[in-house]
């Protein structure tokens, strides 16, 4: 295992800076998020992105795609706004991740990651099948690209998210789906222990954040993120599960705020990690 960090690439974002930035602060590979639509669709972006990786000697372990319209980061609105689940924006939203999957292949990315939203954990809820068959289309893209879907844990329970990857094995096959896990998503959301949830769903993980979290305190508002190491993610028995289960990827350090003090808390993070990898 090795740590890399979060790149987020937004229309003003300079990649060689960023991915030297990387490089300094010891790390050598990076999840690219992009969020916006005319990034992905730009084949000068991609040529920029593979140009800067080559010169600074970043290795892109995954491509995290967002998706357009209005999204709300909580336990109401968030249920009508987030991913694939809101059947009002779903349609553009896949199309926008077959154009993200896309974007990835001439990237030489394997793993393609997204948030799903708020999978019903009913699977006879109208709207699972519905969420399902959006998932599957992206997932058949993934298969044809030469990657794999992968699912960013937080607002689902372990239990669901598992029972909808195989679901869409049924259809797309095995090996074509798999998890991104985010410790502090699982309880910030309130959905699970992520130790406990290796239990359900191990074998599906490729990804994992570097990232804590507290669980919520209000029924409405998710839980606090905090610095790795300050919040209710029990890293040194994670990490150990990690490695009996034989995960060997990459841990991405994600944390949520800005400037300096995102700096440091990054920096004091992969110090944590690295001396619990060994």
């Amino acid at each position: 295992m090795r740590v890399g960090v979060i790149v987020r690439m937004e229309a003003d974002t300079d990649i060689d800076e960023k991915f030297a930035e990387v490089r300094a602060m010891g790390m050598e590979s990076c999840q690219l998020v992009c969020w916006e639509r005319k990034i992905i669709n730009d084949e000068k972006a991609a040529e920029a992105i593979l140009a800067a990786a080559e010169k600074h000697g970043i290795t892109i372990s995954a491509f995290w795609c967002g998706w357009g319209g209005r999204k709300v980061w909580d336990f109401y609105d968030g249920q009508l706004t987030l991913g694939l689940v809101p059947a009002d924006y779903r349609a553009e939203r896949v199309r926008m991740l077959l154009e993200g999957s896309d974007f990835a292949k001439k990237l030489g990315v394997i793993d393609f990651v997204t948030h799903v939203g708020y999978m019903p954990e009913n699977p006879y809820d109208s709207n699972y099948q519905g969420t399902l068959n959006a998932c599957k289309e992206v997932a058949e893209r993934c298969k044809k690209n030469g990657q794999v879907f992968l699912f960013e844990t937080g607002q689902e329970t372990p239990v669901t998210l598992k029972r909808a990857m195989q679901d869409i094995e049924k259809s797309v096959g095995k090996g074509c789906v798999g998890v991104n896990l985010d410790p502090a998503n699982l309880l910030m959301y309130g959905k699970a222990n992520p130790v406990d949830a290796l239990d359900v769903f191990g074998e599906y993980v490729r990804g994992v954040h570097g990232k804590d979290g507290k669980y919520p305190t209000d029924g409405h508002l998710l839980g606090e993120e905090v610095p790795i190491g300050q919040g209710k993610v029990n890293y040194p028995v994670f990490i150990e599960r990690l490695k009996e289960g034989g995960y060997d990827g990459d841990i991405t350090i994600e944390r949520e705020i800005s400037g300096e003090e995102q700096k440091k808390d990054i920096l004091a993070g992969k110090e944590y990690l690295e001396q619990l990898i060994g």
